[in-house]
């Protein structure tokens, strides 16, 4: 196989064909549905569906079948099936990616939008590109540029859904659906997650879970005067402070509840340590801090793990607070917070939801009307051993496309998918990476793909589909097998 072929394929099919796409798909508001109940009416997903349809159907891979599949009542999902250069081997890799985008965001800048594709240098702004819009495209090119030098790959199964930023609540309906379809994957191929610097291939080894919902605190059927009331009437805000504070300490952040921690795999450590040493600052740097902030702690391989393999509260959205300029003296009788809690890749999400649950429910100061409506509870991810081959294969793409070796590092994020594919198909082996570097800004302002980063990961994912079909071939793809025992395995590093 000729990398240098393949970096020039992708690298071309990226500046004529998917950077164009993907301006056109950053365009559409697909929010997923927990930001668009409205989703249907609205018709941006079907928009979004119908761009990447046409865009796959038109590419030249011999036989491959492209499918909009849709169950009642639940978001579209691209299935896309291409025949392995081999008739007789029933082997083959399974590709994921999403299309579905989170909410607009406040604080984008004067020239930039959420739904504005502006390209800047070698980065394309705008909500989805890089999370997860790109998916479809790299990975058809990815296949493409093998078969551009008529090098060999095993079956291919494209999965696309639209509902990833909302949990993935329709996938597992439409796996179970595909099920015969899709067969039994030796490898899965997911384009979702994140790389620690746009200079090397980075792998990902864990991911987060994440319990939340809706937390509301009601004290008083309508407003009163605030110098009447307080004093006498608690206020629904520090009832509010009182019932997070059962969860986090507030002073250091640290959440308060032991059954929501995990022990930390030895190995895990080992990778958090080595990616604060490559990284250095940058651990925190990548984000935009105010000037005089500082992050939680200054033991760089603690914010690693902590970011990785520690349970941590947000609090993302507000109800019941007025705008400043028409912030009358009113105490207010409801207060009402989007809560969302990451959990550790190992924890059992329905466990984590019930704990958190009823942790805030449970005795209500003052007699208060509390309601926590529980929205996600999923369960994160932790890779298993990885094969020689599939550890191979990617210090190889690392170098041949980046120059420098690979790296490997948890996640702080949520891919569901990954979980229930870990379940479904146990002997699987997984290369889980991203473009989702520093200051991309996944879900927030300003978020941009980082163009060069997407051609590399692209090449690297072509060369890994190579490697596995040479694996194939000598039945070494099965990760069973090592968990087996079986000796052509040797030694397992973990998993990407």
């Amino acid at each position: 196989m000729d990398t240098a072929r393949i970096d020039r394929f992708t690298s071309r099919k990226w500046d004529e064909d998917i950077v164009p796409q993907l301006v056109e798909y950053i365009r559409i508001p697909n929010k997923s549905p927990l930001f668009d109940p409205d989703w249907v009416a609205h018709g941006y997903m079907d928009q979004a569906v119908d761009l990447m349809e046409r865009w796959a159907r038109a590419q030249p891979i011999p036989g491959m079948q492209v499918e909009v599949v849709r169950l009642a009542g639940r978001t579209p999902l691209i299935f896309i099936d291409i025949p392995g250069t081999d008739p007789a081997s029933d082997d083959c890799v399974l590709l994921y990616g999403h299309l579905d985008k989170q909410p607009e965001m406040t604080g984008w800048a004067e020239d930039l939008g959420p739904w504005k594709p502006v390209i800047k240098g070698d980065k394309l702004y705008g909500r989805g590109g890089a999370d997860d819009g790109y998916a479809i495209f790299g990975s058809l090119a990815a296949i493409m540029a093998l078969q551009e030098q008529g090098a060999p790959h095993c079956r291919c199964v494209v999965l696309i859904e639209a509902c990833e930023e909302s949990g993935s609540y329709d996938l597992p309906f439409y796996v179970d659906h595909l099920a015969e379809r899709i067969g039994k994957p030796s490898l899965v191929v997911c384009l979702d997650s994140g790389c620690g610097n746009y200079e090397q291939l980075w792998c990902t080894t864990s991911l987060r879970g994440m319990a939340g919902g809706n937390l509301r605190v009601n004290v008083l059927s309508e407003g009163v005067h605030s110098g009447d009331a307080s004093g006498i009437v608690p206020s629904s805000f520090r009832i509010l402070r009182s019932l997070l504070d059962r969860l986090e300490d507030q002073a250091t952040g640290t959440i308060r509840i032991d059954d929501l921690f995990v022990e930390i795999p030895a190995e895990r450590v080992e990778q958090a340590q080595r990616v604060a040493e490559v990284l250095g600052s940058e651990v925190f740097d990548k984000f935009p801090f105010l000037a005089g902030m500082t992050p939680v702690a200054s033991d760089l391989t603690e914010l690693v793990l902590n970011r990785t393999w520690r349970p941590a509260l947000a609090i993302t959205g507000v109800d019941g607070l007025p705008p400043l300029g028409s912030a009358g003296n009113v105490l207010r009788p409801t207060t009402a917070v989007k809560v969302s809690l990451r959990l550790p890749p190992t924890l059992d999400g329905e466990t984590a939801g019930k704990i958190l649950s009823g942790l805030l429910l449970d005795s209500p100061p003052y007699g208060a009307q509390v309601e926590f409506s529980l929205e996600k509870s999923s369960t994160g991810w932790n890779a298993p051993a990885m094969s020689p081959w599939l550890s191979t294969a990617i210090a190889e793409a690392s170098q041949a496309f980046f120059g420098k070796p690979a790296m490997y590092m948890g996640e702080g994020g949520t891919i569901p998918f990954m979980g229930m594919l870990g379940e479904k198909f146990p002997g699987a082996q997984f290369m889980i990476t991203g473009v989702l570097g520093p200051h991309s800004n996944a879900h927030g302002p300003n978020e941009f793909l980082h163009i060069p980063t997407g051609k590399r990961v692209t090449s690297a994912v072509a060369h890994v589909l190579a490697a596995h079909h040479a694996a194939s071939g000598q039945g070494l793809t099965r990760g069973a097998a090592a968990a087996a025992g079986d000796s052509r395995f040797g030694d397992h590093a973990s998993c990407c």
